[in-house]
C-alpha cells in the first residue's frame, strides 16, 4: 500500500471545493444550532433554493451571474420567513420537523415532470456559470505547494470557496461579539428570561434563521457554480447531516469549529476509503468479507463509529465547550 499517496490525497481533500461547501453549510448551522439553539434539520433546503435560484435566473431570465446570486439570497430569505413565521413561536422540535420535510418537498418538486422546463427535472441544469469561469485569473498550469498542487480551474474554485468561508467566519465573529450576538446566545440558554427582559425573542430567532440560511444558500450557490451543473441528487437530507457532523466534530458555538470539523471529516472519509480499498486490493481483507464495491458503505460505517465514540467521550467536539450544548427546548 502506498501510504504516502493515501496521506497526500487525504490532506488534499481537506482543501478542495467540496470541503469548503460543507464548511459554509456548517457555519450557517452554527448560527442556528450552536448560537441560537434552533434545530434546523433542513439546511439543504437553503442550499437548494440558492443553487436553483442562480441557475434558473441565469438560464431562464438571462440575467448576469451576480444578479442570479442576489436572487438566490432573496430566495433564501423568503424560505426562512416561510419556515420561521409559523414555527419559531413554538417548541424547537416543530422547526426541526418542518425543515426536514421542506428539504424533501423541495427536492421532489424540483424533480417533478411538470417543472422540468424550469428545473431540468432529474437531469438538472447546466451552462449558467460562464461568467464565473471567465473571471478565472489563473493561466494554464499547476499551482500550490508540494503535493498540494491543482490546475488553474481547481485553483480558482478553491480560492473563491475558501474566501467565502473566511468571509462567513468573519461575519459570524463580528455578529457574536455584538449586542445582537449576546442576545441570541441568551435565547439559546433561556428564552423566557430574555423575553422577561423585554426582548422580542421571535424577531431575534427569525433574524438568526435568515443569517444562517443565507450562508447555507451561499454553500449551495458555490457548489453548483464551481461544478457547472445543478442536479437534485446534490440536495438530499444526507447533506444536512454531513454539515451537522462537521459542526459537532469541530465544536458547536465556536467560530472555527465548523471549518476545522469539515476539513477533518472529509479528510477522514477519503483516508478511510483509500485504506480500505488498499487492504482489499492487496488481499489483507478477503474480498468475500468486503468487496471494492462495498468500500464506500463500510467507510461511512467506520466514520460513523468514530463519531459515536466522539459523542460518548467528548460530546462538545474538538474545540467545543460542553456548556454550549445546554439548549432550552421550550
Amino acid at each position: 500500500m502506498d501510504w504516502g499517496s493515501i496521506l497526500d490525497n487525504s490532506i488534499s481533500q481537506m482543501f478542495r471545493p467540496l470541503t469548503a461547501v460543507f464548511a459554509l453549510a456548517a457555519i450557517g448551522l452554527n448560527v442556528h444550532f450552536g448560537y441560537t439553539g434552533l434545530l434546523n434539520f433542513g439546511q439543504v433546503a437553503f442550499m437548494a433554493v440558492g443553487a436553483y435560484g442562480v441557475a434558473i435566473s441565469v438560464l431562464e431570465w438571462g440575467v448576469p451571474l451576480w444578479v442570479g446570486v442576489l436572487i438566490g439570497i432573496g430566495a433564501a430569505i423568503a424560505l426562512a420567513a416561510l419556515l420561521g413565521i409559523p414555527t419559531l413561536r413554538l417548541r424547537a422540535d416543530y422547526l426541526a420537523i418542518v425543515t426536514i420535510a421542506t428539504g424533501e418537498i423541495l427536492r421532489l418538486t424540483i424533480m417533478a415532470p411538470s417543472f422540468r422546463d424550469f428545473t431540468g427535472g432529474s437531469d438538472g441544469l447546466s451552462g449558467y456559470n460562464d461568467d464565473f469561469t471567465d473571471l478565472n485569473p489563473f493561466s494554464a498550469g499547476s499551482y500550490g505547494i508540494g503535493f498540494l498542487k491543482f490546475n488553474a480551474g481547481a485553483t480558482w474554485n478553491i480560492v473563491v470557496g475558501w474566501s467565502l468561508v473566511l468571509l462567513a467566519v468573519l461575519l459570524v465573529w463580528l455578529l457574536m461579539r455584538s449586542p445582537w450576538g449576546r442576545v441570541v446566545k441568551a435565547i439559546r440558554e433561556d428564552e423566557d428570561a430574555v423575553r422577561a427582559l423585554g426582548k422580542n425573542v421571535f424577531a431575534y430567532k427569525m433574524q438568526s434563521l435568515i443569517v444562517g440560511g443565507v450562508i447555507g444558500a451561499f454553500a449551495g450557490m458555490y457548489l453548483v457554480i464551481q461544478q457547472g451543473s445543478t442536479i437534485p441528487g446534490n440536495f438530499t437530507p444526507a447533506q444536512t447531516f454531513y454539515a451537522y457532523v462537521a459542526l459537532i466534530l469541530g465544536g458547536a458555538a465556536r467560530i472555527w469549529g465548523p471549518v476545522v470539523g469539515s476539513m477533518i471529516l472529509w479528510g477522514l472519509i477519503v483516508f478511510t476509503e483509500e485504506v480500505l480499498t488498499g487492504l482489499v486490493e492487496n488481499d489483507y481483507i478477503s474480498s468475500d468479507l468486503i468487496s471494492t464495491n462495498q468500500v464506500a458503505q463500510v467507510r461511512l460505517m467506520l466514520v460513523g463509529l468514530g463519531l459515536v465514540l466522539l459523542m460518548i467521550f467528548r460530546p462538545q467536539g474538538i474545540f467545543g465547550d460542553r456548556n454550549e450544548l445546554m439548549l432550552d427546548e421550550r
